[in-house]
């Protein structure tokens, strides 16, 4: 191969490792970077946030007996342009609610990603061979699951509006609901809005 078009590709590969973004881990308790059009991390955490404190602001886990429920979480709709997974929304709220200690949320039943498979499958080992490798009592019996008796679902919307002739105004509007299985009453319901104002030639999707 000729020596000069070697050269050449060499100090191109240079050039572009030069002028190439430099990757740094991102401070997350501290982050102030520049804000984005879409939703991102500070946005699903802002929004968590401030449900799970209206949530227990209202009291409406306070049982009377003094108990907890049993919470579970159900569907989630992601109705935006974006290609975003509803988990993030409700892992960050799930925890936060389980850690206060006023509910115990199920891995036997919910939604997309909520029950935990073991929980099932521990109990389809009863009836095959195996069961006999398991110590005597160990397995779990039939009717131990606890149904869940709240359930936490809900719906992220966007809308895009036309600021100015150079700005667009887009909104995210998280929408959470708390409902009582065996009623169906509803217990609770918020909406949190984030909005964000950019160039109309970002596209947020």
């Amino acid at each position: 191969m000729n020596t000069k078009i070697i050269v050449s590709a060499v100090l191109a590969a240079l050039v572009l490792a030069g002028c190439a973004t430099e990757t740094r881990n991102i401070d997350i308790a501290n982050d102030q970077g520049k804000a984005v059009m879409e939703l991102d991390y500070r946005d699903f955490d802002q929004a968590a946030v401030e449900m799970v404190h209206s949530m227990l602001a209202a009291g409406i886990f306070k049982k009377a007996d003094g108990g907890r429920y049993v919470v579970a979480t159900g569907r989630v709709i992601n109705d935006t342009m974006q290609r975003i997974d509803t988990e993030q929304l409700t892992a960050k709220i799930e925890q936060e609610i389980a850690n206060s200690g006023q509910v115990v949320m199920t891995s036997a039943v919910g939604g997309q990603g909520a029950p935990d498979e073991m929980v099932y499958q521990m109990r389809d080992l009863r009836d095959t061979e195996k069961a006999d490798e398991f110590k005597g009592g160990t397995l779990p019996g039939k009717g131990q699951i606890i149904a869940p008796e709240l359930s936490i679902s809900g719906k992220i919307l966007q809308r895009n509006i036309r600021y100015d002739n150079k700005t667009q105004q887009v909104e995210y509007y998280f929408q959470l609901k708390v409902t009582e299985l065996a009623s169906g009453l509803r217990y609770w319901q918020k909406e949190t809005l984030i909005g964000k104002r950019g160039s109309k030639k970002v596209v947020p999707w």
